[in-house]
């Protein structure tokens, strides 16, 4: 069991290097079909998703696909968001309406971004990349505080929602925003843990387990970036919301083992995309001549 954490970790952690996400939003479902209680696998996935986002900072960083004006509004406030977050969720858990409103945000959440992200625009020419003294401030602030309350709601890095916020309204180019928000995510991602810690009882072994995977997992997920195009990352970004919609609305029906399967397959797949990419990238440079 401790090597299928280690996995699950290395899994969603390329995942999370990958689109910018702390990788909550993909944990979190899982620990549910799993078996645990939401707030529980809220607070772990926020915990493990501390340990995606250090890690992604890194890679981005020398990368240099992060705009830190916009990553630093974004995290400010961003961690006011999940103070406010916090008491709902509680409420929430108390009241035992956790397992149907939590889903049901998820499912309504992903359907839209799936939707602007896998929606084809015709005729129309990618966007230059915006110099960062060109972001607005009411908008980042707007995203930010967005992305830290579903943090702490949905137990996620709040780069689920932030990366095709910055994409569509920021309109940053999916690398930047990807490498931006994961700054942002490891603040928002702190603060949620913290408030969490207090007030609910973790698995802290299975939760290094999973940051173990996780370190290793962004790393490479973050690298992975340079081999694909812009619209090629919103289409896979896409597919992954649509998955975990569909595991989520099946866990809501009682058939989590079979939405479980569902995410795994496409994590599957896209890991196996990854690997031949990789492989075919690395043939080629060996290839060329010198």
């Amino acid at each position: 069991m401790e090597l299928l954490y280690v996995l699950l970790g290395l899994a969603v952690g390329i995942i999370s290097g990958f689109f910018g996400l702390g990788g909550g939003f993909i944990l979190t479902p899982v620990l549910i079909l799993f078996g645990y209680e939401p707030v529980t696998a809220i607070a772990t996935s926020l915990m493990y998703s501390i340990g995606t986002s250090v890690s992604g900072v890194f890679a981005h960083l020398r990368m240099k696909n992060i705009y830190w004006k916009t990553a630093i509004t974004l995290g400010l406030s961003g961690v006011l968001a999940t103070q406010a977050a916090h008491p709902v969720v509680m409420w929430l858990s108390e009241n035992h309406w956790d397992k149907i409103v939590i889903p049901a945000l998820y499912i309504i959440l992903m359907g839209y971004f799936a939707v602007q992200l896998l929606r084809k625009k015709k005729g129309t020419k990618p966007a230059a990349a915006p110099a960062e003294s060109a972001f607005s401030i009411p908008k980042a602030l707007l995203i930010g505080f967005t992305g830290g309350f579903l943090s702490a709601t949905l137990g996620v890095g709040g780069g689920f929602v932030m990366v095709p916020l910055m994409i569509s309204v920021l309109k940053l180019q999916p690398r930047k925003a990807v490498g931006t928000s994961l700054v942002s995510v490891f603040a928002i991602v702190a603060a949620g843990f913290l408030t969490y810690a207090q007030s609910v009882t973790l698995n802290y072994h299975m939760g290094l387990l999973l940051i173990i995977g996780a370190l290793i997992g962004a790393q490479l997920g973050a690298r992975l970036t340079a081999l694909y195009q812009n619209h090629q990352m919103e289409t896979y970004l896409g597919g992954i919301y649509a998955a975990t919609i569909v595991s989520v609305f099946l866990q809501l029906l009682h058939f989590g083992r079979i939405g479980l399967g569902v995410v795994s397959v496409y994590i599957m797949i896209l890991l196996f995309l990854f690997l031949k990419d990789s492989a075919r990238y690395w043939r080629k440079k060996a290839s060329a001549p010198s």
